[in-house]
Formats: C-alpha cells, sequence, structure tokens
C-alpha cells in the first residue's frame, strides 16, 4: 500500500478534526481532515504543552472511529 493513500496532501473544503473550522487546505489521514494551521500547531506542540493530549485525543479519534461501534475503547 502506497503512503499516499492513508496521508495525502488535499485541496478540498472540509471541516477539520482538530478545531472544527471548514478549511480549503489541510491533509487527509484515513477519512478525517486535518487543516494545515492545526497540523503545523501539533508539529510544533511540546508534549508538556496544555494542549497536547487534547491533540493526541482528536487524533485517536480518526484511529478508533472504526472500531468504536465494534467495543468499548477508551479515548
Amino acid at each position: 500500500m502506497d503512503e499516499t493513500e492513508n496521508i495525502q496532501k488535499d485541496n478540498c473544503t472540509c471541516t477539520c478534526i482538530i478545531c472544527g473550522e471548514t478549511r480549503n487546505d489541510g491533509i487527509m489521514i484515513i477519512d478525517e481532515f486535518i487543516c494545515d494551521g492545526c497540523e503545523a500547531e501539533i508539529v510544533r506542540t511540546d508534549v508538556k504543552d496544555a494542549k497536547y493530549p487534547f491533540f493526541i485525543h482528536q487524533l485517536k479519534r480518526i484511529l478508533y472511529k472504526g472500531n468504536i461501534n465494534e467495543k468499548h475503547i477508551d479515548l
């Protein structure tokens, strides 16, 4: 499987899973969109930053979205 099938740059009007805003530029991870602004903020956020757990929680939503209805997963 080519890596670009799961992570790709897109020019679409999509709602960011991190900030909830509708944006044109960003990346698709699996079937969820992260805008360029949030992507940049995630990359430069230190693990000690108060925002870090929020970003981890939102990213877990992408990974576990398909499994939520099948079994209980603590996010």
